[in-house]
């Protein structure tokens, strides 16, 4: 039996090439899980900073790789399965074993327990949210709305103790960081309404485009020369945020119940204003009236 190359099952069968654009969205998500793989080996040397960093670094490249992957049209099924990957591992698994060279060892398995248990709310956290992002009973506000505390978020929050101590402040006994560390884990996995601001369109004048520019650079300046300060202070504020964007989400609920429920009432009072004014001896069609059921 003869062998063609050109043969058009086999030309069927081979892989078609991929454009440039899919693959720089991920090569920015596998920079990023390389970031956080380092940072779990820094933690095991005792370079506490340098890990605290490539953790933060992580957020960062996990920011812009989706924007960038919409801005190139670059999104696919497949790059969305290695940023969840990547979520677990930099938001997850390494943040929790930070906290544990860190401080955590010292109550030996008590402290392996809520480092653990954060690195499990973190997976099932990203697990709930790919499950949720085609939900169809979700009510278009909610898109606005994050469901607990994102991984990204919880894992820069979750380090608060380590940015206080490189701030030369008593380190908490190491009792509080567990229990610290299963509240944000908690906040993860909770049910919590936390605003995201997605679909919030965000428009700058011309007058405004160079002092944004500015102050764009002044705080990237700021983050350089004073991290961990920075850092304590966005940690604390956002904690401190979260009752606000529950009652954004409860004040929009129950704008959006209104609505529905003056949509629902509204065929109602037009069949009645129909059937007040319609005139004497008109067909029961006419005056907003059912016409009587077949007997069966």
């Amino acid at each position: 039996m003869s062998f063609d190359p050109n043969s058009p099952e086999l030309r069927r069968r081979r892989f078609r090439p991929i454009p440039v654009r899919l693959l720089v969205p991920n090569m920015i998500t596998l920079l990023a899980i390389c970031a956080g793989l380092t940072a779990i080996r820094l933690s095991t040397e005792g370079r506490m900073e340098l890990a605290v960093g490539a953790i933060v670094f992580a957020a960062f490249l996990d920011g812009i790789d989706g924007r960038i992957a919409r801005m190139i049209k670059g999104q696919s099924k497949f790059g969305a399965e290695l940023d969840s990957l990547a979520d677990f591992v930099n938001f997850g698994v390494a943040p929790g074993l930070i906290l544990y060279f860190w401080q955590l060892h010292e109550l030996r398995d008590g402290g392996w327990i809520a480092a653990m248990m954060y690195a499990i709310s973190g997976g099932l956290r990203l697990a709930r949210f790919n499950a949720s992002i085609d939900d169809p009973n979700k009510p278009p506000f909610a898109a606005n709305f994050f469901t607990g505390v994102p991984a990204p978020l919880g894992a820069i929050t979750v380090l608060l103790p380590v940015y206080l101590a490189f701030l030369d402040l008593p380190r908490p006994p190491a009792l509080v960081t567990a229990f610290y560390t299963l509240l944000i884990a908690f906040l993860m996995v909770s049910r919590l309404p936390v605003f995201s601001g997605k679909t919030t369109r965000m428009r700058v004048s011309p007058e405004l485009v160079l002092p944004v520019f500015a102050s764009v650079v002044f705080f990237v300046a700021l983050l350089v020369v004073y991290p961990w300060h920075i850092l304590s202070a966005g940690s604390i504020l956002y904690i401190l945020s979260l009752p606000f964007g529950w009652r954004l989400y409860r004040q929009q609920a129950a704008r959006h119940s209104a609505v529905l429920g003056a949509a629902a009432t509204a065929p109602h009072a037009s069949s009645s204003s129909a059937t007040a004014f319609a005139p004497t001896g008109a067909p029961a069609a006419e005056q907003g009236q059912r016409p009587p059921e077949r007997l069966h």
